[in-house]
């Protein structure tokens, strides 16, 4: 899917994130990876094969 030069990680790569986002919906919370990661503004992540891998920051919760 990638055609930069050089490639951009693939979605199977740890560093996954790193790819260049070839669609933005800030307004949505998320953006869409030239590897085909969908990348949600609270770290999780939907892999091209359906995978979800969960958000990795913590959550603040109310008192």
């Amino acid at each position: 899917m990638c055609q930069h030069r050089p490639e951009c990680p693939t979605a199977e790569s740890e560093d996954r994130e790193a790819a260049v986002p070839v669609a933005c919906h800030p307004e949505q919370g998320w953006s869409l990876l030239c590897n085909g990661v969908v990348l949600f503004e609270d770290t999780g992540e939907l892999l091209p094969d359906g995978r979800v891998i969960a958000p990795r920051r913590s959550v603040a919760h109310a008192a």
